[in-house]
């Protein structure tokens, strides 16, 4: 019989931190220009003028910590900051390196507002923290604890393409971005006038060239029938896919137009947990699909949901916080896309840089981003929790 002292028990033991410390900030991050898609054209939405920003700072017994962030465009951040704060005592004294247990403990501390939307995106800020905490611990960056399968991913534009930009801004900021090593352009559409759209496709197409990826993005503003039609006179311009072409959750009608279409149809931004997914997956909604780690509760429920894409055989194009979903990108298996927008640039101390066409994956530990002092000027509410 083996027997073992206490001693030698106690040192084969992993070695345990726990959560000393959390700061919550609310951050208004103000767009230099309002911003109009497809929505505000149809009349559903107002331009967007702002961006809130919920971030999560976690330190522990041991002095390792960790940043983690959410978002909401138009309505909803004071709401995720106020879940955020009810929740937060619930993590300090816990192990960060135990993420999932602990995602799991704070969805259901809010249970009952539901375990999807506004209550997982508050969330969201936490778990994004604890996996950048844990990274940093390893002194890997988040991409390598993950298990990477490149250094960069294959990068596209979309802060230069909104409606509300004239087709010549709009061909100038595509030079900007190619010059820049970003290494595809994507455009919005879902004008009312369905020539305006056709034309506007066809005259970025012209001016990049046959080389350059080029994608569409109608932000849910047609029906079905108009899908179909927009779709086949879209055919020509070669695109890498059509984006939200439908509602998000008409996963039926989605499938169709992807059996109807040569080019891909991309979705999934706006869902905003990982059942919500496997509903589109479940019906052949996507060939691409497009999660939001923040929107659907952040890094840990992300690799659930990239588990199923991969399984599927589906192209992985993340949307938006690509300071987050750089890493994610780069730890999926197939080829993916990651999205350029530089809006966020002010809120950080470091850039991520772009060349021939792809995304580098930082060195530095975690995420590799700290908060910048224009970041900390651009709150409008905090709290803080713990020693």
């Amino acid at each position: 019989m083996v027997t073992a002292s206490a001693s030698a028990f106690r040192r084969a033991q992993p070695a345990s931190d726990r959560i000393r410390s959390i700061a919550l900030s609310s951050v208004l991050l103000p767009l230099s220009v309002p911003v109009s898609d497809a929505k505000v054209l149809t009349g559903r939405q107002r331009p967007m003028t702002e961006v809130a920003f919920l971030f999560a700072e976690l330190t522990t017994e041991e002095g390792h910590s960790g940043v983690g962030f959410s978002y909401s465009k138009r309505a909803g951040g004071p709401g995720q900051f106020a879940h955020a704060r009810q929740i937060a005592p619930d993590l300090l004294g816990e192990d960060p390196n135990d993420i999932d247990r602990l995602w799991t403990k704070l969805v259901w501390a809010g249970a009952s507002v539901g375990r999807s939307g506004l209550a997982t995106q508050a969330i969201a800020a936490f778990d994004v923290a604890l996996w950048d905490l844990k990274a940093k611990r390893a002194d890997l960056p988040l991409a390598k604890l993950l298990g990477a399968h490149r250094d960069a991913v294959r990068c596209y534009n979309t802060s230069g393409g909104f409606l509300h930009t004239p087709l010549d801004q709009l061909l100038e900021n595509a030079d900007r971005s190619l010059a820049d090593g970003i290494g595809g352009i994507k455009i919005k559409v879902g004008n009312p006038d369905q020539r305006a759209d056709l034309a506007r496709v066809a005259a970025v197409r012209e001016h990049l060239g046959d080389d350059v990826p080029l994608m569409v993005d109608a932000n849910q503003q047609w029906d079905r029938p108009t899908a179909t039609r927009m779709g086949r006179r879209l055919e020509e311009s070669r695109l890498v896919w059509i984006e939200e072409p439908l509602d998000a959750y008409d996963a039926q009608g989605h499938a169709a137009l992807a059996a109807a279409l040569d080019t891909p149809v991309a979705t999934g931004e706006m869902l905003a947990s990982v059942a919500e997914h496997r509903e589109l997956i479940r019906a052949g909604a996507a060939d691409v699909i497009q999660p939001d780690a923040p929107r659907i509760g952040g890094i840990t429920r992300f690799l659930k949901l990239a588990a199923l894409a991969e399984d599927a055989g589906l192209l992985l194009a993340p949307h938006f916080a690509m300071e987050i979903h750089l890493h994610l990108a780069a730890a999926y298996p197939h080829e993916p896309w990651v999205e350029h927008f530089d809006w966020l640039d002010p809120l950080f101390n470091e850039r991520l840089e772009t060349r021939d066409g792809r995304m580098l994956v930082p060195a530095r530990p975690g995420l590799g981003i700290s908060l910048s002092e224009q970041a900390r000027a651009w709150t409008v509410e905090s709290a803080t929790f713990g020693a």
